[in-house]
């Protein structure tokens, strides 16, 4: 009996969405069609544009699926062409119509061989003149579009980003689930591990004095899981980090997290490959190839200055210490401990005013660089260079041949004292290189994984080694040895996947053996006490039978992003901060009142600057 009342119940509550939805409009404004003519049809929708021809007035009707041409006639009805006459931009609207063929059609539009000759008119809500035009080519700026973002999310070019979002994630879920993955949600409110970034901290009311943590990652959690033996593992999970934004960075951001138990690098490696092999296929419609390639960090440092290299070109880089030091008279050249330079291809006709603002480019605070050396090797044989009064005809040769270079190419040279922060230098001219030459195109995919990372790296900040990735992470068990007398050459057991210069995703294999872990902690700089207090939830989980496992985490705004071919993440999501890390639509951080402080126990004492 109750089965029956409540499928009786689901009916009748389906076919009065039905009609709730169907008493506003019966058809989208993108999806009629040259075969719908002479049906009648409901839409509503927000008025993007009109404008007014003699006795006709044309309305842009948009929702959305789409934009339709609503026609409204003055010699058939003069009443309703006059309120027509009098709808504004971005009012809301339900018409009703009969679908005609246009006779000026738009092949731009999907509904660009019909329009609608309107019968009936109702304004649903008007509107105020908006901020900005609401089209794919605003006249706002990303200030005032941020204040306003919920009416740029009704343009077309935000919204398709939205979409393709929603696209990813369901093609993710589902196939990590064909693969025997478990979505599980972990707390948002969490301890602090002020170890890495920044944390985000959240007072509690009921604990006076303490706090909470939003996670920068549910790390420690999702190794609970394997513990547990939920051996595969994934979430969608949001992720906070208090740091300094860029356009990649957001303080608060979203992860594919996985985890899975039982696996080597080689098991990690090779499902989610396949998963972003999926996600191109699915989503470009481009075939990556059937395994890619493995660099490790030491090489990608080498050649590219960079741990997220983009191989979509060339102008790899060419160490020339033998070629240039010691060789002439350039002083800056004898004296430095890495000479490094780049060939670029059919450049050496750059002019003088060309080749000045590259080297005001990496003069510039963000670059570091003390100056750029040049050489042309013009198409007539001859030789010109910034320093070509220092070296011989035979040294110009050598560094040609050096740098495979051929009569009509420019190579650009970097010197300096630290091998690794001129190789980072290097990388900034070879990407603006490869901007300015045009090199660096969004619809060409190159997608890579960085190996062999170093497990530690060394904090001037702090003055001592930190975690490259994590604590947790497991180091190569080749170099477990080299652990208690030469810890920064011990490699990780940790993998990036890099495509077009960005680094989407990265992971490791973990520590599942609890006296490695407490070892790692060590030479981290914890005390033994230190280390319990923190992390001793997990130090005690390992006790209990822990299996090997690893995982790795993909960014899910980043990913968006180069499908979408932005060179910011934040027209990927629906409400981005900032650059100072504010939502300028809420105002957002701001001050709370007194009675909230005072049930915290909180007072503000703020430093005076």
């Amino acid at each position: 009996m109750i089965y029956f009342f409540v499928q009786k119940k689901l009916r009748t509550f389906a076919t009065n969405i039905y009609h709730y939805i169907s008493m506003y409009r019966s058809k989208t404004c993108g999806e009629l069609r040259i075969s719908d003519v002479g049906s009648v049809v409901t839409l509503a929708g927000w008025v993007q544009r009109s404008r007014k021809m003699g006795g006709m007035t044309f309305v842009d009707l948009r929702d959305r699926y789409g934009l339709t041409q609503l026609v409204f006639n003055e010699a058939i009805d003069s009443e309703l062409c006059e309120r027509a006459n009098k709808l504004g931009r971005e009012y809301c609207i339900q018409v009703e119509g009969k679908v005609g063929e246009r006779e000026s059609k738009n092949p731009n539009m999907p509904t660009g061989d019909i329009e609608i000759i309107v019968t009936a008119l109702n304004v649903l809500s008007d509107s105020i003149t908006p901020p900005f035009t609401i089209e794919d080519n605003t006249d706002g700026g990303d200030d005032i579009r941020m204040k306003y973002r919920y009416l740029d999310l009704r343009r077309n070019a935000v919204r398709k980003n939205l979409v393709l979002r929603h696209r990813m994630t369901i093609l993710i879920r589902n196939f990590l689930d064909s693969n025997q993955f478990i979505e599980v949600e972990t707390p948002i409110l969490i301890g602090s591990t002020p170890e890495g970034a920044r944390d985000f901290v959240v007072p509690s009311r009921m604990n006076p004095g303490q706090f909470y943590a939003l996670p920068q990652s549910p790390q420690t959690l999702k190794q609970l899981l394997m513990v547990s033996g939920f051996d595969r593992y994934f979430q969608i999970a949001k992720c906070f980090r208090d740091e300094d934004l860029r356009a990649d960075r957001q303080p608060e951001f979203t992860q594919i997290d996985c985890e899975m138990s039982f696996v080597d690098q080689d098991d990690v490696i090779d499902l989610f490959e396949d998963m972003a092999r999926h996600l191109f296929k699915e989503i470009r419609g481009v075939e990556l190839p059937a395994k890619l390639k493995q660099m490790p960090w030491h090489e990608a440092m080498k050649r590219y200055g960079s741990d997220k290299p983009d191989t979509r070109f060339g102008m790899e880089f060419v160490e020339l210490m033998d070629v240039l030091k010691g060789t002439g008279t350039f002083s800056v050249f004898d004296s430095a401990e890495y000479i490094g330079g780049i060939c670029v291809p059919g450049c050496a006709d750059y002019t003088r005013k060309q080749l000045d603002q590259l080297t005001d480019y990496v003069k510039r605070p963000q670059v570091g660089a003390k100056g750029l050396v040049y050489v042309k090797f013009n198409t007539d044989g001859t030789v010109k260079s910034s320093i070509d009064k220092f070296y011989t005809a035979e040294v110009w040769q050598n560094l040609k041949e050096a740098m495979g270079a051929n009569d009509g190419d420019l190579v650009l040279i970097l010197s300096g004292d630290n091998a690794n922060k001129t190789r980072v230098q290097l990388c900034t001219l070879r990407l603006e290189m490869g901007e300015r030459l045009g090199l660096r195109d969004k619809n060409k995919f190159e997608c890579l994984w960085i190996v062999d990372f170093p497990l530690f790296e060394w904090s001037d900040e702090e003055q001592r080694l930190m975690a490259t990735h994590h604590p947790f992470t497991m180091p190569n068990p080749d170099d477990i040895p080299l652990l208690d007398e030469h810890p920064e050459k011990v490699r990780a057991m940790a993998y990036d996947f890099v495509c077009n210069g960005i680094e989407v995703g990265g992971g490791s294999l973990r520590i599942h053996d609890g006296k490695l872990q407490e070892k790692m902690f060590g030479i981290l700089g914890f005390t033994p006490e230190k280390a319990m207090a923190q992390f001793g939830f997990l130090i005690n989980a390992f006790k209990y039978g822990a299996p090997p496992h690893g995982g790795l985490a993909f960014g899910l705004d980043r990913f968006v992003s180069i499908f979408a071919g932005l060179d910011s993440i934040r027209d990927c999501i629906a409400f981005p901060k900032n650059n100072s890390g504010r939502d300028v639509m809420l105002d957002a951080p701001g001050e709370i009142d007194q009675k909230q402080l005072d049930e915290l126990q909180l007072k503000v004492d703020l430093r005076q600057e």
